[in-house]
């Protein structure tokens, strides 16, 4: 399948709340976006932290024992369900408890196969206050090597990987995974939305463009249980394509409106095409490994 419709489904995050009852929500509105859009949806991508919020003035510890998940948890398993019953990838970013850093906690973006498996597990890189696997980097390359902190999952829909939130001011990391093979990045993000373009909207651009690639990126639809205003981050949910032009763009609240068919062969045909606009087939990676090796 080269040709098939991916949806960022903007959804309401409930800091705090019942993390069994959001994975049921989460479950309905999966349900009803393929029942609303077609056979032809294949690719779901949901909001960052969309099951139990952010972590505020609480210990690492406590976060981990409260919110995190285990890898092969309850949730993972019904979350699993959800993308079987209704025949589509399904991307979710949640925290994750791990067996071989039991004090830590990692923030995770997960993706789910039509067959209920677990295809891509990430973990984030860059984050200010959370764990990452750069802060215990020796041990954790020992144990899941690059192929794991670096993923891209082939698909019979193409080659997914996943970029956490602001992780796509990161034009490193998005080059890396486009290397790897990346066709499509799937972008859970809950951000300060605008009728403006913001930093976060301009990157998504720019990572298209740079990578010949498609972006999918999911913003909550609102966020209640703190005290932050909640409709500071509702909407501008986008899926872009490997031109930087935008697809489809959802407005504020809960919404299915974030969803655009996406053709593989379009893109692969591009990248087969030498050219100026070509920009991945350009890049002097031996050249930047030298300079980027001069820093620390």
């Amino acid at each position: 399948m080269t040709a098939f419709t991916a949806l960022a489904l903007q959804v309401e995050t409930v800091a705090g709340g019942d993390l069994p009852a959001a994975v049921d929500r989460i479950g309905a509105q999966v349900g009803a976006s393929k029942a609303w859009l077609g056979p032809d949806l294949r690719l779901v991508v949901l909001p960052e932290y969309v099951l139990t919020g952010f972590p505020m003035r609480v210990s690492v510890a406590e976060w981990r024992d409260r919110a995190a998940l285990d890898p092969g948890g309850a949730e993972y398993r019904t979350l699993g369900a959800v993308a079987a019953d209704h025949d589509v990838f399904l991307c979710v970013n949640a925290y994750e408890r791990d067996e071989h850093f039991p004090d830590l906690f990692f923030q995770a973006t997960v993706i789910l196969s039509p067959s209920g498996e677990v295809v891509l597990r990430y973990r984030r890189l860059h984050s200010m206050f959370s764990p990452t696997p750069h802060d215990v980097w020796e041990r954790y390359l020992e144990i899941y090597g690059m192929d794991g902190v670096l993923p891209v999952a082939r698909t019979e829909i193409g080659n997914l990987a996943a970029i956490a939130s602001e992780e796509i001011l990161m034009p490193e990391l998005a080059r890396a995974l486009a290397l790897r093979g990346a066709e499509i990045f799937c972008n859970p993000t809950s951000e300060a939305s605008s009728p403006q373009l913001t930093p976060k909207a301009v990157a998504r651009r720019a990572r298209a463009v740079e990578n010949l690639a498609y972006v999918v990126a999911a913003n909550s639809g609102g966020l209640r249980g703190i005290a932050i205003p909640g409709d500071s981050t509702n909407g501008g949910s986008e899926v872009i394509d490997h031109r930087g032009r935008v697809l489809a763009q959802a407005g504020p609240g809960e919404s299915l409106v974030a969803a655009a068919e996406l053709d593989l062969e379009v893109l692969r045909r591009a990248r087969r095409r030498p050219g100026m606009d070509n920009l991945p087939s350009r890049v002097k990676t031996a050249l930047w490994a030298e300079e980027y090796a001069r820093y620390d």
